[in-house]
């Protein structure tokens, strides 16, 4: 179990990964997730049409970029891609719309999608170039 607090070097790996991942498959939401019933943390990306039969190759990008970034707060076994319809991305969505242009990192909640919160940082929406 992970217990250490959430570091900003870890925030901003994520984002170096999620930006990375981006341009591989659309992220539409991405947070770090704690649960609380099991303290295991995880980085949660929810992929625009992601689908059970394309998420062998979405996994395959994750640990390409992984071993690309050679960043000891990657692990691509902590990346749980999640489709739009999944709770979690459901709820990350919702707080996105709920707070536009200001996206609170870490909302003081008991649960998210469903998911009992122990520690949670939401990411903003990525900003694409156009």
């Amino acid at each position: 179990m992970d217990k250490a607090p959430l570091v900003m070097d870890e925030v901003e790996a994520g984002e170096d990964f999620l930006r990375r991942l981006d341009a591989h498959a659309p992220v539409v939401a991405a947070c770090w997730l704690r649960n609380a019933e099991d303290g295991e943390r995880y980085l949660y990306v929810a992929l625009d049409g992601l689908t059970a039969r394309n998420a062998d190759a979405a996994y395959g990008e994750v640990r390409r970029i992984a071993a690309e970034m050679k960043d000891r707060y990657i692990d691509p076994f902590r990346v749980r891609l999640i489709g739009t319809n999944d709770p979690v991305a459901r709820a990350l969505l919702d707080v996105h719309r709920r707070f536009p242009g200001r996206v609170p990192p870490r909302p003081n909640v008991p649960a998210i999608g469903g998911v009992p919160v122990g520690d949670l940082y939401i990411y903003p929406p990525l900003v694409r170039k156009p």
